[in-house]
Protein backbone atom coordinates (compact mmCIF):
# COMPACT_ATOMS: atom_id res chain seq x y z
CA UNK A 1 0.00 0.00 0.00
CA UNK A 2 1.45 3.40 -0.98
CA UNK A 3 2.00 6.02 1.73
CA UNK A 4 -0.28 9.04 1.91
CA UNK A 5 0.74 12.41 0.50
CA UNK A 6 1.83 15.14 2.91
CA UNK A 7 -1.51 16.91 2.39
CA UNK A 8 -3.49 13.72 3.09
CA UNK A 9 -1.47 13.27 6.29
CA UNK A 10 -2.06 16.89 7.35
CA UNK A 11 -5.82 16.61 6.71
CA UNK A 12 -5.98 13.33 8.61
CA UNK A 13 -4.19 14.90 11.57
CA UNK A 14 -6.62 17.83 11.48
CA UNK A 15 -9.57 15.40 11.43
CA UNK A 16 -8.27 13.59 14.51
CA UNK A 17 -7.77 16.88 16.39
CA UNK A 18 -11.18 18.19 15.30
CA UNK A 19 -12.88 15.02 16.60
CA UNK A 20 -11.03 15.21 19.92
CA UNK A 21 -11.95 18.89 20.30
CA UNK A 22 -15.57 18.36 19.18
CA UNK A 23 -14.91 21.15 16.70
CA UNK A 24 -17.88 22.59 14.82
CA UNK A 25 -18.17 21.10 11.34
CA UNK A 26 -17.98 24.58 9.78
CA UNK A 27 -14.73 25.42 11.58
CA UNK A 28 -13.20 22.07 10.65
CA UNK A 29 -14.13 22.64 7.02
CA UNK A 30 -12.64 26.15 7.03
CA UNK A 31 -9.38 24.91 8.53
CA UNK A 32 -9.09 22.19 5.88
CA UNK A 33 -8.73 24.80 3.15
CA UNK A 34 -6.12 27.57 2.95
CA UNK A 35 -7.30 31.16 2.83
CA UNK A 36 -5.24 31.82 -0.30
CA UNK A 37 -3.13 29.79 -2.75
CA UNK A 38 -0.97 31.61 -5.29
CA UNK A 39 0.62 29.89 -8.30
CA UNK A 40 3.10 31.86 -10.41
CA UNK A 41 5.20 31.31 -13.53
CA UNK A 42 8.74 32.57 -12.94
CA UNK A 43 10.59 33.44 -16.12
CA UNK A 44 14.35 33.50 -15.62
CA UNK A 45 17.13 34.34 -18.04
CA UNK A 46 19.72 31.61 -17.57
CA UNK A 47 23.47 32.10 -17.84
CA UNK A 48 23.53 30.73 -21.41
CA UNK A 49 20.99 33.34 -22.56
CA UNK A 50 17.90 31.12 -22.83
CA UNK A 51 14.76 31.82 -20.77
CA UNK A 52 13.47 29.05 -18.50
CA UNK A 53 10.04 29.05 -16.84
CA UNK A 54 9.80 27.74 -13.27
CA UNK A 55 6.59 27.00 -11.38
CA UNK A 56 6.33 28.71 -8.00
CA UNK A 57 3.66 28.98 -5.34
CA UNK A 58 2.82 30.53 -1.99
CA UNK A 59 0.07 29.10 0.22
CA UNK A 60 -1.35 31.24 3.03
CA UNK A 61 -3.32 28.96 5.35
CA UNK A 62 -4.95 31.07 8.10
CA UNK A 63 -4.02 34.38 9.73
CA UNK A 64 -6.55 34.61 12.57
CA UNK A 65 -3.73 34.89 15.14
CA UNK A 66 -1.43 37.21 13.18
CA UNK A 67 0.43 37.69 9.86
CA UNK A 68 1.20 34.64 7.73
CA UNK A 69 4.63 33.13 8.43
CA UNK A 70 6.52 30.36 6.69
CA UNK A 71 9.57 29.34 4.72
CA UNK A 72 10.30 29.18 1.01
CA UNK A 73 11.87 26.02 -0.40
CA UNK A 74 13.63 25.39 -3.70
CA UNK A 75 13.37 21.73 -4.65
CA UNK A 76 12.67 19.65 -7.79
CA UNK A 77 9.72 17.92 -6.09
CA UNK A 78 7.84 21.01 -4.89
CA UNK A 79 4.08 20.66 -5.47
CA UNK A 80 1.11 22.81 -4.48
CA UNK A 81 -0.29 19.98 -2.34
CA UNK A 82 2.98 19.59 -0.41
CA UNK A 83 3.24 23.35 0.18
CA UNK A 84 -0.41 23.43 1.33
CA UNK A 85 0.34 20.73 3.92
CA UNK A 86 3.41 22.60 5.13
CA UNK A 87 1.42 25.84 5.43
CA UNK A 88 -1.20 24.02 7.51
CA UNK A 89 1.48 22.60 9.83
CA UNK A 90 2.95 26.10 10.19
CA UNK A 91 -0.42 27.40 11.41
CA UNK A 92 -0.55 24.79 14.18
CA UNK A 93 3.15 25.22 14.97
CA UNK A 94 2.85 28.97 15.57
CA UNK A 95 -0.17 28.36 17.81
CA UNK A 96 1.53 25.55 19.79
CA UNK A 97 4.50 27.76 20.66
CA UNK A 98 2.05 30.66 21.16
CA UNK A 99 3.48 33.32 18.85
CA UNK A 100 1.18 35.76 16.96
CA UNK A 101 1.45 34.32 13.46
CA UNK A 102 -0.61 32.29 11.03
CA UNK A 103 0.88 29.64 8.75
CA UNK A 104 2.18 29.96 5.20
CA UNK A 105 4.67 28.20 2.95
CA UNK A 106 6.22 28.85 -0.43
CA UNK A 107 8.14 26.87 -2.99
CA UNK A 108 9.72 26.88 -6.41
CA UNK A 109 10.04 23.70 -8.44
CA UNK A 110 13.70 23.82 -9.47
CA UNK A 111 17.01 22.08 -8.83
CA UNK A 112 19.19 24.67 -7.06
CA UNK A 113 22.17 22.28 -7.12
CA UNK A 114 22.27 22.66 -10.91
CA UNK A 115 21.86 26.47 -10.93
CA UNK A 116 24.48 29.20 -10.63
CA UNK A 117 24.38 31.89 -7.97
CA UNK A 118 23.32 34.43 -10.60
CA UNK A 119 20.46 32.22 -11.81
CA UNK A 120 19.26 31.68 -8.23
CA UNK A 121 19.36 35.43 -7.56
CA UNK A 122 17.34 36.22 -10.69
CA UNK A 123 14.86 33.44 -9.82
CA UNK A 124 14.47 34.77 -6.26
CA UNK A 125 13.99 38.39 -7.28
CA UNK A 126 11.48 37.49 -10.00
CA UNK A 127 9.54 35.23 -7.61
CA UNK A 128 9.48 38.03 -5.01
CA UNK A 129 8.18 40.56 -7.54
CA UNK A 130 5.32 38.20 -8.45
CA UNK A 131 4.32 37.88 -4.76
CA UNK A 132 4.82 41.55 -3.92
CA UNK A 133 1.13 42.38 -3.35
CA UNK A 134 0.69 39.44 -0.97
CA UNK A 135 3.75 39.59 1.30
CA UNK A 136 5.06 42.18 3.77
CA UNK A 137 5.71 42.81 7.49
CA UNK A 138 2.04 42.72 8.46
CA UNK A 139 0.75 40.37 5.75
CA UNK A 140 3.15 37.48 5.17
CA UNK A 141 6.75 37.20 6.36
CA UNK A 142 8.84 34.58 4.47
CA UNK A 143 11.87 32.71 5.85
CA UNK A 144 14.43 30.12 4.64
CA UNK A 145 13.55 26.46 4.14
CA UNK A 146 14.97 23.56 2.10
CA UNK A 147 17.80 24.79 -0.19
CA UNK A 148 17.23 28.46 0.62
CA UNK A 149 19.33 30.43 3.09
CA UNK A 150 20.22 33.84 4.53
CA UNK A 151 21.44 35.03 1.12
CA UNK A 152 18.09 34.11 -0.45
CA UNK A 153 16.34 36.15 2.23
CA UNK A 154 18.68 39.11 1.58
CA UNK A 155 17.64 39.08 -2.10
CA UNK A 156 13.95 38.99 -1.12
CA UNK A 157 14.41 41.84 1.36
CA UNK A 158 16.27 43.96 -1.19
CA UNK A 159 13.72 43.33 -3.94
CA UNK A 160 10.81 44.19 -1.64
CA UNK A 161 12.63 47.27 -0.32
CA UNK A 162 13.46 48.52 -3.84
CA UNK A 163 9.75 48.47 -4.71
CA UNK A 164 8.85 50.29 -1.47
CA UNK A 165 11.60 52.87 -1.85
CA UNK A 166 13.13 52.34 1.61
CA UNK A 167 14.70 49.50 3.62
CA UNK A 168 12.17 47.06 5.09
CA UNK A 169 14.17 44.43 7.03
CA UNK A 170 11.01 43.21 8.81
CA UNK A 171 9.55 41.90 5.54
CA UNK A 172 11.52 38.65 5.88
CA UNK A 173 13.40 36.69 8.57
CA UNK A 174 16.47 34.48 8.51
CA UNK A 175 18.57 37.33 7.06
CA UNK A 176 22.34 37.82 7.49
CA UNK A 177 23.30 39.73 10.66
CA UNK A 178 24.67 42.62 8.60
CA UNK A 179 21.19 43.59 7.36
CA UNK A 180 19.05 42.99 10.44
CA UNK A 181 19.29 39.27 11.06
CA UNK A 182 19.05 37.90 14.60
CA UNK A 183 21.72 36.30 16.73
CA UNK A 184 21.09 32.55 17.08
CA UNK A 185 18.60 32.33 14.19
CA UNK A 186 20.63 29.84 12.14
CA UNK A 187 20.79 27.30 14.98
CA UNK A 188 17.35 28.05 16.46
CA UNK A 189 15.38 25.18 14.88
CA UNK A 190 18.04 22.69 15.97
CA UNK A 191 18.30 24.31 19.40
CA UNK A 192 14.56 23.83 19.86
CA UNK A 193 14.76 20.18 18.77
CA UNK A 194 17.50 19.47 21.32
CA UNK A 195 15.64 21.35 24.10
CA UNK A 196 12.56 19.18 23.45
CA UNK A 197 14.66 15.99 23.35
CA UNK A 198 16.27 17.05 26.64
CA UNK A 199 12.88 17.62 28.30
CA UNK A 200 11.64 14.24 27.01
CA UNK A 201 14.79 12.55 28.32
CA UNK A 202 14.10 14.00 31.78
CA UNK A 203 10.62 12.47 31.76
CA UNK A 204 12.02 9.08 30.74
CA UNK A 205 14.86 9.23 33.28
CA UNK A 206 17.41 9.17 30.46
CA UNK A 207 20.71 10.95 31.10
CA UNK A 208 21.98 13.01 28.18
CA UNK A 209 25.63 12.39 29.04
CA UNK A 210 26.70 9.81 26.42
CA UNK A 211 23.09 9.32 25.23
CA UNK A 212 23.35 8.00 21.66
CA UNK A 213 21.91 10.13 18.85
CA UNK A 214 21.25 9.42 15.14
CA UNK A 215 20.46 12.31 12.78
CA UNK A 216 18.85 11.90 9.36
CA UNK A 217 19.66 14.90 7.18
CA UNK A 218 22.83 17.01 7.45
CA UNK A 219 21.57 20.33 6.17
CA UNK A 220 21.16 23.32 8.47
CA UNK A 221 18.79 21.61 10.94
CA UNK A 222 20.50 18.20 11.05
CA UNK A 223 24.08 19.39 11.32
CA UNK A 224 23.29 22.01 13.97
CA UNK A 225 21.25 19.49 15.97
CA UNK A 226 24.19 17.05 15.87
CA UNK A 227 26.58 19.84 16.90
CA UNK A 228 24.40 21.08 19.80
CA UNK A 229 23.69 17.53 21.04
CA UNK A 230 27.41 16.71 20.86
CA UNK A 231 28.30 19.88 22.79
CA UNK A 232 26.00 18.95 25.70
CA UNK A 233 27.56 15.50 26.01
CA UNK A 234 25.54 13.25 23.69
CA UNK A 235 27.27 10.68 21.49
CA UNK A 236 26.46 11.06 17.78
CA UNK A 237 26.52 7.54 16.32
CA UNK A 238 25.03 8.06 12.83
CA UNK A 239 24.31 10.90 10.40
CA UNK A 240 23.15 11.06 6.78
CA UNK A 241 22.40 13.39 3.88
CA UNK A 242 20.60 13.02 0.53
CA UNK A 243 23.42 10.79 -0.82
CA UNK A 244 23.66 8.37 2.10
CA UNK A 245 24.81 8.02 5.68
CA UNK A 246 27.56 6.82 8.03
CA UNK A 247 27.45 4.80 11.24
CA UNK A 248 30.07 4.77 13.98
CA UNK A 249 29.02 3.20 17.32
CA UNK A 250 32.07 4.74 19.06
CA UNK A 251 30.79 8.22 18.26
CA UNK A 252 31.38 10.92 15.64
CA UNK A 253 32.64 14.48 15.80
CA UNK A 254 29.94 16.46 13.95
CA UNK A 255 32.32 19.36 13.28
CA UNK A 256 34.75 17.08 11.42
CA UNK A 257 31.88 15.43 9.54
CA UNK A 258 30.70 18.88 8.45
CA UNK A 259 34.20 19.70 7.14
CA UNK A 260 34.25 16.36 5.29
CA UNK A 261 30.85 17.05 3.72
CA UNK A 262 31.94 20.57 2.71
CA UNK A 263 34.98 19.13 0.90
CA UNK A 264 33.41 16.02 -0.69
CA UNK A 265 29.73 16.96 -1.05
CA UNK A 266 28.46 14.21 1.28
CA UNK A 267 28.97 12.67 4.73
CA UNK A 268 29.60 9.22 3.20
CA UNK A 269 33.06 7.61 3.00
CA UNK A 270 34.24 9.17 6.25
CA UNK A 271 37.29 7.42 7.66
CA UNK A 272 36.52 4.82 10.35
CA UNK A 273 32.76 4.75 9.65
CA UNK A 274 30.48 2.30 7.88
CA UNK A 275 28.45 3.67 4.96
CA UNK A 276 24.71 3.12 5.44
CA UNK A 277 21.52 4.13 3.63
CA UNK A 278 19.02 6.69 4.95
CA UNK A 279 16.65 3.80 5.59
CA UNK A 280 19.29 2.00 7.68
CA UNK A 281 19.98 5.17 9.67
CA UNK A 282 16.36 5.28 10.83
CA UNK A 283 16.74 1.74 12.17
CA UNK A 284 19.98 2.51 14.04
CA UNK A 285 20.00 1.50 17.70
CA UNK A 286 20.11 4.80 19.61
CA UNK A 287 18.49 6.74 22.45
CA UNK A 288 17.40 9.73 20.37
CA UNK A 289 16.53 9.72 16.66
CA UNK A 290 16.27 13.09 14.91
CA UNK A 291 14.69 12.88 11.43
CA UNK A 292 15.73 16.23 9.92
CA UNK A 293 15.34 15.56 6.19
CA UNK A 294 12.02 15.49 4.29
CA UNK A 295 8.43 14.29 4.77
CA UNK A 296 7.25 10.66 5.03
CA UNK A 297 10.53 9.07 6.16
CA UNK A 298 9.18 6.96 9.04
CA UNK A 299 6.29 4.98 7.60
CA UNK A 300 4.01 2.08 8.41
CA UNK A 301 6.58 -0.12 6.66
CA UNK A 302 9.68 0.75 8.71
CA UNK A 303 8.26 2.08 12.02
CA UNK A 304 8.33 -1.37 13.58
CA UNK A 305 12.11 -1.41 13.18
CA UNK A 306 12.78 1.93 14.90
CA UNK A 307 14.92 1.25 17.98
CA UNK A 308 15.17 4.74 19.51
CA UNK A 309 13.62 5.70 22.85
CA UNK A 310 12.83 9.25 21.66
CA UNK A 311 12.02 10.50 18.14
CA UNK A 312 12.35 14.30 17.88
CA UNK A 313 11.12 15.55 14.50
CA UNK A 314 13.53 18.14 13.09
CA UNK A 315 11.80 17.98 9.70
CA UNK A 316 8.17 18.78 8.91
CA UNK A 317 5.96 15.70 8.64
CA UNK A 318 8.65 12.97 8.59
CA UNK A 319 6.32 10.45 10.27
CA UNK A 320 3.08 9.13 8.74
CA UNK A 321 -0.10 8.43 10.78
CA UNK A 322 0.45 4.66 10.33
CA UNK A 323 3.95 5.05 11.77
CA UNK A 324 2.62 7.13 14.67
CA UNK A 325 0.47 4.21 15.79
CA UNK A 326 3.37 1.76 15.51
CA UNK A 327 5.71 3.99 17.54
CA UNK A 328 3.04 4.49 20.18
CA UNK A 329 2.57 0.73 20.50
CA UNK A 330 6.34 0.40 21.00
CA UNK A 331 6.16 3.11 23.71
CA UNK A 332 8.62 5.31 21.80
CA UNK A 333 8.18 8.94 22.79
CA UNK A 334 7.60 10.96 19.63
CA UNK A 335 7.96 14.75 19.78
CA UNK A 336 6.03 16.06 16.75
CA UNK A 337 7.53 18.61 14.37
CA UNK A 338 4.91 21.24 15.18
CA UNK A 339 6.50 21.31 18.65
CA UNK A 340 10.07 20.02 18.21
CA UNK A 341 11.11 22.20 15.28
CA UNK A 342 9.20 25.32 16.31
CA UNK A 343 12.43 26.91 17.57
CA UNK A 344 13.03 28.26 14.06
CA UNK A 345 9.77 30.17 13.76
CA UNK A 346 10.10 31.33 17.38
CA UNK A 347 13.51 32.87 16.65
CA UNK A 348 12.04 34.31 13.43
CA UNK A 349 9.42 36.01 15.58
CA UNK A 350 12.21 37.42 17.75
CA UNK A 351 13.98 38.72 14.61
CA UNK A 352 10.76 40.32 13.36
CA UNK A 353 10.20 42.07 16.72
CA UNK A 354 13.79 43.34 16.71
CA UNK A 355 13.37 44.67 13.14
CA UNK A 356 10.06 46.39 13.91
CA UNK A 357 11.59 48.19 16.90
CA UNK A 358 15.05 48.60 15.24
CA UNK A 359 16.73 46.79 18.14
CA UNK A 360 19.41 44.10 18.17
CA UNK A 361 19.39 41.55 21.00
CA UNK A 362 22.39 39.62 22.30
CA UNK A 363 22.75 35.90 21.62
CA UNK A 364 22.24 35.27 25.34
CA UNK A 365 18.93 37.16 25.33
CA UNK A 366 17.70 35.33 22.22
CA UNK A 367 18.64 31.90 23.59
CA UNK A 368 17.13 32.63 27.00
CA UNK A 369 13.85 33.68 25.40
CA UNK A 370 13.94 30.61 23.12
CA UNK A 371 14.56 28.32 26.11
CA UNK A 372 11.58 29.80 27.97
CA UNK A 373 9.24 29.52 24.97
CA UNK A 374 10.26 25.95 24.06
CA UNK A 375 10.11 24.55 27.60
CA UNK A 376 6.67 26.10 28.14
CA UNK A 377 5.40 24.75 24.81
CA UNK A 378 6.76 21.27 25.61
CA UNK A 379 5.11 21.30 29.03
CA UNK A 380 1.81 22.59 27.59
CA UNK A 381 1.75 19.72 25.09
CA UNK A 382 2.79 17.11 27.66
CA UNK A 383 0.13 18.34 30.10
CA UNK A 384 -2.51 18.08 27.35
CA UNK A 385 -1.29 14.58 26.47
CA UNK A 386 -1.68 13.49 30.09
CA UNK A 387 -5.14 15.07 30.44
CA UNK A 388 -6.41 13.57 27.20
CA UNK A 389 -4.55 10.26 27.62
CA UNK A 390 -3.17 10.73 24.13
CA UNK A 391 0.18 10.70 22.36
CA UNK A 392 2.24 13.91 22.03
CA UNK A 393 1.30 14.53 18.38
CA UNK A 394 -2.44 14.41 19.06
CA UNK A 395 -1.94 16.65 22.10
CA UNK A 396 0.11 19.19 20.09
CA UNK A 397 -2.50 19.19 17.32
CA UNK A 398 -5.31 19.67 19.82
CA UNK A 399 -3.45 22.59 21.39
CA UNK A 400 -2.57 24.24 18.05
CA UNK A 401 -5.86 23.61 16.25
CA UNK A 402 -7.81 24.58 19.35
CA UNK A 403 -6.07 27.94 19.68
CA UNK A 404 -6.55 28.78 15.99
CA UNK A 405 -10.20 27.67 16.02
CA UNK A 406 -10.87 29.79 19.11
CA UNK A 407 -9.36 32.86 17.39
CA UNK A 408 -11.44 32.28 14.24
CA UNK A 409 -14.62 31.77 16.24
CA UNK A 410 -13.97 34.95 18.24
CA UNK A 411 -13.31 37.04 15.11
CA UNK A 412 -16.44 35.75 13.36
CA UNK A 413 -17.09 35.68 9.62
CA UNK A 414 -17.27 38.85 7.54
CA UNK A 415 -19.34 39.78 5.58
Amino acid sequence: MSEKTALAVACEQLRIAAEKLNLQTELHEMLRHPKRSLVVSIMVRMDDGRIDVFRGCRVQHWDARGPFKGGIRYHPNVTLDEVTALAMWMTWKCAVVDIPYGGAKGGVCCNPKEMSRGELERLTRRYTSLLLDFIGPYRDVPAPDVYTDAQTMAWIMDTYSQFKGYSVPECVTGKPLSIGGSEGREEATSHGVVICAREAAKLLGLKLKNATVAVQGYGNVGWNAAKIAHDIGCKIVAVSDSVGGIHCPKGLNPYKIYEHKSKTGSVINYKGCINITNEELLKTRCDILIPAALENQITGTNAGEIKAKIVAEGANGPTTPEADKALQEKKIMLIPGILANSGGVTASYFEWVQNLTREHWTLEKVNNKLETKMVKAFNDVYKTAKQEESDMRTAALMLGVGRVAEAMKTLGLWP
